[in-house]
């Protein structure tokens, strides 16, 4: 995952200059932010404080690699099966003999 420029401090930094009356042009020329990421971080993260919004994106990564794991664990068993079903297939038909 791509490492954000902006630290979750800086983040709620920007959003309080926005409460506290700043216009987002300014915000968006002085931090170089655009303003669909401006106000993409506001729907997210409004009203959160620096630790909270630390925490939400720590498990969002998390969330994320987790996502990660079950899809190449999903792959995996889907990959199983399949030998499975070829080994009972070649059985079945006699290609394959198997003794223990």
């Amino acid at each position: 995952m791509r490492k954000s420029k902006y630290s979750p401090k800086l983040i709620s930094k920007i959003l309080k200059e926005f409460e506290l009356g700043k216009d987002v042009d300014a915000i968006s020329i002085e931090y170089g932010v655009s303003k669909a990421s401006f106000y993409k971080w506001r729907q997210r993260y409004g009203g959160m404080e620096a630790s909270e919004l630390k925490k939400v994106k720590h498990l969002e990564e998390e969330n994320t690699k987790l996502k990660r794991m079950y899809t190449e664990l999903d792959l995996e068993l889907d990959i199983a099966k399949h030998i499975i079903s070829k080994l009972i297939y070649f059985f079945k038909i006699g290609i394959v003999n198997f003794k223990i």
